[in-house]
Formats: C-alpha cells, sequence, structure tokens
C-alpha cells in the first residue's frame, strides 16, 4: 500500500458522525482536531498516532511503520482505548469531558467537550506579576476536587502543568490531556518523545513506573503552583536529584504569597514521594484553608489536631 507522510487529517474531513473543521495541536503522541457533530456542536478529537512507531498510509490508515513496532504500536493504542473509556465514566465539572471514543482508520479517537477560554500558562505570561494568592488558592482548589475524581477512578493524570490547566470563560478551571497511555507506551520504547515535561513531572516519573501514585500528580500540581509564583517553569526534577538548586517558594515568595502556601508549594515539590502529601483531599484541604494569625503550615496542621 502506497504511503503518506503523517499529516493531519484535513478540513472537511467525515469522522463517523463529526466532520473535522481544523488541527488544534499535534504532538509526538497524538494530533487533536477541532471538529463538529450532526448537532453543529463543537468537539475536540484526540487521535492516535505516535509519529516513531506508526504511519498514516494514502488511505488515511494508520498502521505500525515496521514489524518491529508492531507490538509497541498496538499496546498504545489498548492503552489509549482503555483511558478513554475510564476518562469517559468521569463526570466532573474541572475534568476535560469525554463524549466519546471509537475505532476509526485502524486507530482510535476520543472525543471530548470543546471549551472555550485560556490556559493557566497563557494566563501567566499575559501577566507581568504573579497571580494572586487568592486567584490561585481558588483556581487550584477546584481543579484538585476534579483530580481527586480522576484518583478515585484509579486513574493518574502524569502531565499537569500550566498549559494543561485550562481556564473557562467563566473563570472555572478544566484538567486537560492525561498522559498516562503516554508514559505507559513511553517506558517501553525509547525512541518516543518525553511523556512528560521537565519541570512539572516528579523524579519518580523519569525512573520507575511501579514509583508512581497520587503523590506524582502532587508533584506537578505544586510545580504549577511554583510557576505561577515566578512565572517560569521549576528546574527538572532529574536535575535537582543530581544537584537541587531550586530556590525554595518559601525563599523566593516572602512578601508575595503567605508563609502558609509558600510552604504548601515546598512540601508538594519534595523529591522524596514519601515526603509529599499523599492524598490529594490532604493537599485540598490544606490549600483551602485561609491563613489565620499564625500563617505557617506547621501551625494550621498543629491547630487542627487540636480540634
Amino acid at each position: 500500500m502506497q504511503e503518506s507522510e503523517n499529516h493531519a487529517l484535513p478540513q472537511g474531513y467525515r469522522l463517523q458522525d463529526y466532520r473535522i473543521e481544523k488541527l488544534l495541536s499535534a504532538g509526538g503522541f497524538s494530533y487533536v482536531y477541532l471538529a463538529r457533530d450532526q448537532q453543529g456542536t463543537r468537539v475536540a478529537i484526540k487521535e492516535y498516532l505516535p509519529i516513531a512507531l506508526a504511519r498514516r498510509t494514502a488511505s488515511d490508515l494508520v498502521e505500525a511503520n515496521s514489524p518491529e513496532n508492531e507490538i509497541n504500536f498496538r499496546l498504545g493504542l489498548k492503552c489509549f482505548f482503555e483511558e478513554g473509556r475510564a476518562l469517559a465514566n468521569i463526570d466532573h465539572n474541572n475534568i476535560i469531558r469525554v463524549l466519546n471514543f471509537f475505532r476509526a482508520n485502524d486507530t482510535v479517537y476520543m472525543v471530548m467537550q470543546y471549551e472555550r477560554g485560556k490556559s493557566l500558562q497563557e494566563y501567566i505570561q499575559s501577566h507581568a506579576m504573579p497571580a494572586k494568592e487568592a486567584f490561585v488558592r481558588r483556581l487550584f482548589s477546584e481543579m484538585l476536587g476534579g483530580l481527586r475524581e480522576v484518583h478515585a477512578s484509579k486513574l493518574l493524570h502524569l502531565d499537569i502543568k500550566p498549559a494543561n490547566i485550562y481556564i473557562r470563560l467563566d473563570g472555572s478551571p478544566v484538567l486537560l490531556d492525561f498522559g498516562s497511555a503516554r508514559q505507559t507506551l513511553a517506558n517501553v520504547h525509547a525512541a518516543l518523545p518525553l511523556s512528560f515535561t521537565p519541570g512539572f513531572a516528579p523524579p519518580e516519573q523519569y525512573t520507575n513506573r511501579k514509583l508512581l501514585g497520587p503523590w506524582s500528580d502532587i508533584y506537578s500540581v505544586g510545580a504549577s503552583l511554583y510557576a505561577c509564583l515566578m512565572r517560569a517553569s521549576p528546574r527538572a526534577a532529574d536535575l535537582r536529584q543530581r544537584q537541587d538548586t531550586l530556590l525554595p517558594a518559601i525563599q523566593v515568595g516572602r512578601g508575595i504569597y503567605s508563609q502558609h502556601l509558600l510552604e504548601l508549594i515546598d512540601w508538594c515539590m519534595k523529591l522524596d514521594p514519601l515526603q509529599r502529601p499523599q492524598s490529594v483531599f490532604t493537599l485540598q484541604k490544606a490549600l483551602q484553608e485561609a491563613p489565620l494569625e499564625d500563617s505557617s503550615l506547621l501551625a494550621s496542621i498543629r491547630r487542627r489536631l487540636r480540634l
């Protein structure tokens, strides 16, 4: 069969009950399209097409690009499908809604609700000063409510970062672009691009998938909070493990955020997974607590223990 480049599907392409309008993004693992359903409602459609493993044929089918890559291509396909099925069972305002997922063109497509607004990364870059503490606490507290649902469903996000925290027009956050399927595939195929973003991924994401847990997403939440403070990505965790030159939030954020919030950020970004908050519930509860006369995190924990 004649081969074609790994181009995006064209405008006007019919994909089951959807019509593609344009390409929204392209990465090493998938394409994301803006499309409309039969009622004219806009949706986002993610197509599984890992460029290191697969190619699109002239007839728009997706296939492994070599016999050696067939097994890993199929493994990624299975993980992508299972992730879509699991996400479709989560109905939470702060998690991207998966409306449908199906097989076509010998690959898998995930249909998601299309959201209007801008990412937290865009918000940070459009402001000359760090985001206000009240804004940060509200935004992340709401987002963590959705992340709790994800973890309750035995899923991890594994790619939390400001670019994947979307702020709707009404100001509410929604968590986008789960990376667990990418992480699984990257662990078995070294030729694939990184399945996470340096600066926001925890150290265990570089080494051993068996060490991953809710605390891994919590590191990424802390790194995203740090980015709100510094308006830049923190130092990558693998570099921190060799030589930790990352300035603690409690040091660089004095006078910008409360001591309570700064200590919370540093707590989330501990290199040792066991030293971080172990559940989103713990982190969310601490984040929702307004600093009192003694604004340290330790003092707030002590107050709760006395109740």
